[in-house]
């Protein structure tokens, strides 16, 4: 599994609040930044998992990812980075006002993933 993480930073954005909001939900990340946008990778998925289960949207985050699949073998997901910044997690279109957190998943077997990931829900438990 490959985790990329790309933000864009908008001059009307504190640079160390967008790492923040980055590193809540991707901690173990190595990551790098400039003025102007945050990229680097992710080891795993652990912290997202986590905060999707907690937040109880295993369905939401489940047809998102498979909205966002890419071929047999990626994923794209769109993070907003206020929310994020809280630590939380709610999906947003790519073109938004202030940009998100693009999230690019790779694996060979991406449906298994998004299954371990997000798995399907019957009455709100995982099954």
């Amino acid at each position: 599994m490959l985790v990329s993480i790309f933000v864009q930073i908008y001059p009307s954005e504190d640079p160390e609040k967008v790492m923040k909001a980055v590193t809540n939900i991707f901690p173990d990340a190595m990551l790098e930044s400039t003025e102007k946008k945050i990229h680097g990778f992710s080891p795993n998925l652990d912290r997202f998992g986590e905060r999707i289960r907690q937040q109880k949207i295993l369905d939401s985050a489940r047809s998102t990812m498979i909205k966002g699949q890419r071929g047999d073998d990626k994923v794209i997901i769109n993070l907003n980075k206020q929310v994020a910044f809280a630590n939380k997690i709610s999906f947003t279109e790519e073109r938004t006002i202030l940009g998100s957190i693009k999230v690019t998943i790779e694996d060979d077997d991406i449906l298994g993933l998004i299954d371990r990931v997000a798995p399907k829900t019957v009455d709100g438990e995982e099954v």
